[in-house]
């Protein structure tokens, strides 16, 4: 989760609640920082505050949907008024929460906008003759299933999902763990050492190509 908000007592108040509910959380006081964020990770949903110290939120909103980000956004704001609504509605928005609320509201507006991205968002990714099954977390070459463990497979779906971009070790790192014990780096190497080779061994032909000094891609063109 991205919280955007520069509201320090509200952001803890908020992040507290929201990870009680189970998620992690991302929080910062910055638009430009968000931006960056978003372009780095894949979260179930972003909490946009409209007044930021260094970019309008609407900016923002703009930003993330100029890049082709899809993630739900739920912006959350002081401003009642009608027009600002639809302003942001019609910039991207997945819903508009306005201050002051109830932290229940907030959670049930989350799941909600959650719910609905996920139903909307294809279930299989096929990179050539490789399937990825999202929602049952499993991949096969030409229907032959690939034995993976849960690691292997998020590493992945995580480089499917963002296909012709670079994942680095660190955005690897923080998807798997979410920031808590970390092992060292190195282990995301050893993940992808052994899940090239059992992509080989099911018949799939070399997919994933190294960024040296920075990490891993799936390219937009692979070999057949």
């Amino acid at each position: 989760m991205l919280l955007i908000e520069d509201d320090r007592l509200l952001a803890d108040v908020l992040a507290r609640m929201l990870e009680g509910a189970g998620f992690t959380v991302y929080v910062t006081a910055l638009g430009e920082d968000a931006l960056e964020l978003a372009r780095a990770y894949r979260f179930d949903a972003v909490l946009l505050d409209l007044t930021l110290p260094d970019l309008p939120g609407q900016t923002v909103l703009k930003g993330l949907r100029a890049g082709r980000i899809d993630m739900p956004v739920i912006i959350l704001s002081g401003e009642s008024s009608l027009a600002v609504k639809l302003e942001g509605f019609q910039e991207g928005a997945d819903d508009y929460v306005v201050k002051p609320f109830h932290p229940d509201e907030l959670l049930a507006r989350v799941n909600a906008a959650i719910r609905r991205s996920r139903a909307a968002a294809p279930s299989t990714i096929e990179v050539g003759p490789l399937s990825i099954d999202l929602a049952a977390r499993r991949a096969s070459i030409a229907g032959t299933p690939v034995p993976l463990t849960g690691k292997e497979f998020q590493c992945l779906a995580f480089l499917a999902m963002r296909r012709g971009t670079t994942v680095t070790k660190e955005m690897f790192l923080a998807h798997l763990y979410g920031g808590q014990d970390e092992p060292e780096m190195k282990i995301i190497d050893v993940f992808i050492c052994k899940l090239r080779r059992k992509l080989s061994e099911a018949g799939c032909p070399p997919i994933i190509e190294t960024v040296w000094g920075r990490g891993y891609t799936i390219p937009n063109e692979t070999r057949a």
